[in-house]
C-alpha cells in the first residue's frame, strides 16, 4: 500500500474542516454541471438524429406535393423511384454521425464523473473523521461504467442504432431493386444493428477497463 510522505501528512493536518466542506460544495456543483452537460449533449444529438432521419419523409412529401412524383407510386415497393431509396440510404449514413458523437459524449461525461469520484477521496475521509459525516456519493474512480445499455444513454444510443440500421437496409435493398422479403429484411436490419452495437460496446468497454479516469 502506498504510504503518504510525512510532509504531505503534516500539510493535511494543518487544513481546517471548513476547507473540506468547501471541497464538498465544489464537488456537488461539479457533479451537477456534469449531469446537465450530459443531458444537454444527448438532447442535441437526438434532435440532430431525428432531423436527419425525417429528411427522406420530408423530401417524399415535397416531391409528391409538387407532382414530381406520383403519390400512387409511393404505395408499392417496385414503383418507388430509386432516388428516394438513395435518400433513405444517404441519411442513414449521416445518422451514424450523431450516433458516434453520442457514444463519445457518454464516454466523456463518465470519465469526468470518475474524476470527481477520485476528487472526493481528498476530503471524504477527513469529514468522516472530524465531523462523523461524509457525503453520500461514490468515491470509486472506476464508477460509473460507461457500458450500461439499460440506462437512458444506452437506450438512446441503441434506439438510434436500430433506426439507422433500418434506413441503411431499406435504402440499399431498394437501390439493388431486390424484392423485399420481410424475414430477410428484419434479419439484415438486426445484423446492421449488431454492428452498431459492437461499436458502442468496444468504444465504451475499453474506457471502462481503465483504472483511473
Amino acid at each position: 500500500m502506498r504510504k503518504t510522505p510525512p510532509r504531505m501528512a503534516t500539510e493535511d493536518e494543518q487544513l481546517e474542516t471548513s476547507h473540506f466542506l468547501h471541497l464538498a460544495a465544489v464537488d456537488f456543483t461539479g457533479i451537477y454541471a456534469v449531469h446537465l452537460a450530459a443531458k444537454d449533449e444527448r438532447l442535441k444529438m437526438t434532435r440532430l438524429a431525428m432531423s436527419l432521419l425525417s429528411a427522406p419523409f420530408a423530401a417524399a412529401i415535397a416531391l409528391a406535393s409538387t407532382k414530381v412524383v406520383d403519390p400512387a407510386s409511393l404505395t408499392s415497393w417496385e414503383t418507388v423511384p430509386w432516388y428516394l431509396f438513395a435518400l433513405v440510404a444517404a441519411f442513414g449514413v449521416l445518422g451514424v454521425l450523431p450516433f458516434l458523437r453520442m457514444i463519445e459524449a457518454v464516454d466523456a461525461h463518465a470519465r469526468t464523473a470518475r474524476a470527481l469520484n477520485n476528487f472526493r477521496l481528498l476530503y471524504t475521509g477527513r469529514l468522516k473523521k472530524d465531523l462523523n459525516w461524509s457525503p453520500n456519493l461514490p468515491t470509486n474512480p472506476q464508477f460509473p461504467e460507461t457500458y450500461a445499455p439499460l440506462t437512458w444513454p444506452g437506450i438512446n444510443v441503441m434506439m438510434l442504432a436500430i433506426a439507422n440500421s433500418a434506413y441503411l437496409t431499406v435504402g440499399v435493398t431498394g437501390l439493388a431493386r431486390q424484392s423485399p422479403n420481410l424475414t430477410l429484411l428484419l434479419i439484415s436490419i438486426l445484423m446492421v444493428a449488431l454492428l452498431h452495437y459492437s461499436v458502442y460496446y468496444v468504444r465504451c468497454n475499453i474506457s471502462r477497463r481503465r483504472r483511473y479516469p
